[in-house]
């Protein structure tokens, strides 16, 4: 548990220090000083908040045994499993197969899926998705993607505020500097979620494989995902792409630097090491 929350700290500070950059870059010593306070800011924000604004962009609606019983009954015998407190349990009205965890800790955690997977998984597949997404809870990795996936969009903002209104003390902006900034700073913010993400992801299956007891499963059910994922667009993903890193597959597209930038390790990779497991 101390290295998840010293990765998440270390994530934190990164994004803060990236912010102070981007300040000093764009605003001289003023544009440092209120970057570094915006990003402490959008830190406290984003651990206390975070959650509940993902849930709202995706139109999440939350479910109980009556609602949604296999989906319901599912996460509480997972949850029981793996030693956690139930989770508030979400569903999605959207086609594309896809899930994911979010909250900031075990106790406050919630686990959304849509109904394209509900459609698509057997009762056996889908149990192994969200086995992964209980470990997600379980590692408290759904801190960390809360935090990464509200933040990211703001240092964007933030460079392209700077571009346009910001200046240094001496108001003698470098045009050609913070068009440079414009460009790099979402790309630096995207990086440090994918200095993570693939390394969550591939321990969120070995963990979710455990708890289920079916890596096979878990394998057969990301196939699955994957191929129909890519025909089946998600809307709010697209918009937000800074929020497909939460997902159990990559919901976006893939065009242009999303597809270049990719939070998941390959498919195939994955697959491959849950079935060496079950071997």
């Amino acid at each position: 548990m101390f290295g998840n929350w010293l990765k998440t700290g270390l994530l934190m500070a990164a994004i803060v220090a990236l912010f102070g950059t981007v300040g000093m870059l764009l605003g001289g010593g003023r544009g440092m000083a209120l970057a570094l306070v915006l990003g402490v800011g959008i830190n406290f924000w984003a651990y206390w908040f975070s959650d509940k604004m993902v849930l709202r962009l995706y139109r999440a609606q939350e479910v109980d045994e009556r609602g949604a019983p296999q989906l319901y009954h599912t996460v509480k015998e997972l949850a029981q499993a793996a030693r956690l407190p139930m989770p508030r349990v979400y569903l999605i009205d959207e086609a594309q197969p896809n899930a994911f965890a979010t909250g900031r800790g075990p106790e406050h955690a919630a686990v959304a899926a849509t109904t394209g997977i509900l459609q698509l998984l057997s009762a056996r597949e889908l149990r192994g998705v969200l086995a992964h997404e209980l470990t997600h809870v379980k590692h408290r990795d759904t801190l960390t993607s809360t935090i990464t996936a509200s933040i990211a969009g703001a240092i964007s903002t933030l460079a392209q505020f700077g571009l346009f209104f910001g200046g240094r003390d001496n108001d003698n902006r470098n045009p050609v500097l913070a068009l440079l900034v414009l460009i790099l700073a979402p790309i630096a913010a995207m990086l440090i979620q994918l200095a993570i993400s693939r390394a969550r992801e591939f321990e969120a299956d070995r963990g979710g494989a455990e708890v289920s007891g079916d890596p096979r499963a878990l394998a057969d059910a990301l196939a699955k995902i994957d191929r129909y994922a890519k025909g089946l667009p998600l809307e709010t993903a697209e918009a937000h792409p800074a929020t497909a890193q939460m997902m159990i597959i990559n919901p976006l597209s893939g065009e242009g630097l999303s597809g270049l930038f990719s939070t998941h390790p390959p498919t195939e990779e994955r697959i491959r090491r849950l079935l060496a497991m079950a071997a």
